[in-house]
């Protein structure tokens, strides 16, 4: 099936077998507000029209995309045939063919990874609770973790790509998230820029960067933090919850054929 007009094709230096993807809100079939292609079946549009849409995906894709249930946390599960929608997680990596590691997001920040040989892909939910986790340990951490123990990944071999999300021009935060990442990291601090009485605006791709960083990660491509990789300041392209609050959902995908 052809991709639909305005979706995005990560420019990353990708194996000649790992493919990629992030939708748009174009090119499905659910009604406003969730025009036209939501992937979420948890925000209530019609599940015929979610089921469709997630058709089309596929199709796309050449690849069955599996869509989990994200929490906001740092559980990671390895793809196999057999894992189903709805799996409980925030972060996935698979070594199987055609099976794609799938996000759905409305402003949080999709990531997706790539080890050098084409072994192995991976794709992680970046909110900020999951971004910051416990005690320095969230999604990027727990997902990287499990990729050098269980696939042998190393830093200068793999790769990284965010895509949209909310910009650092709209996402206005608490202190407490602020204090969350400067716990872990100090220098998490600039990426917070004072916004009215006791609020800041946060960085969220930024925030990403320096955690992947920190791992030793430097092959790192897609959102760099201006406006055309806002989900809020780009209605007529991304879902946004925090700008509409009732939204679909859009998705990244990494997959191995």
């Amino acid at each position: 099936m052809e991709m639909p007009a305005g979706w995005i094709v990560p420019e990353w230096p990708a194996p000649s077998n790992v493919r990629a993807i992030c939708t748009t809100r174009l090119g499905g079939l659910s009604e406003p507000p969730y025009d036209t292609l939501n992937l979420g079946d948890h925000v209530g549009d019609a599940p015929e029209a979610v089921a469709t849409n997630r058709k089309i995906l596929g199709d796309v894709l050449g690849a069955r995309p599996v869509f989990l249930t994200q929490v906001h946390g740092s559980g990671v599960v390895n793809l196999q045939a057999d894992t189903t929608d709805a799996t409980r997680a925030d972060g996935c990596i698979t070594i199987a063919r055609d099976l794609a590691c799938t996000i759905m997001v409305a402003d949080c920040l999709p990531v997706l990874f790539a080890t050098a040989d084409g072994s192995t892909v991976a794709a992680a939910h970046c909110g900020w609770r999951g971004l910051a986790g416990q005690a320095g340990r969230g999604i990027i951490e727990s997902l990287w973790e499990r990729l050098q123990r269980g696939h042998g990944a190393r830093a200068e071999h793999t790769i990284a790509w965010l895509g949209p999300c909310i910009g650092p021009q709209a996402f206005e935060v608490g202190p407490e998230v602020k204090a969350a990442f400067e716990a872990h990291d100090p220098k998490a601090g600039p990426l917070f820029k004072p916004h009215g009485s006791g609020k800041w605006l946060a960085d969220l791709p930024g925030l990403a960067r320096l955690r992947l960083q920190a791992l030793g990660l430097s092959q790192l491509y897609g959102n760099d933090g201006t406006i055309g990789w806002c989900t809020v300041a780009n209605a007529s392209r991304f879902f946004s919850h925090r700008r509409d609050r009732v939204s679909g959902r859009f998705a990244a995908a990494v997959w191995r054929v």
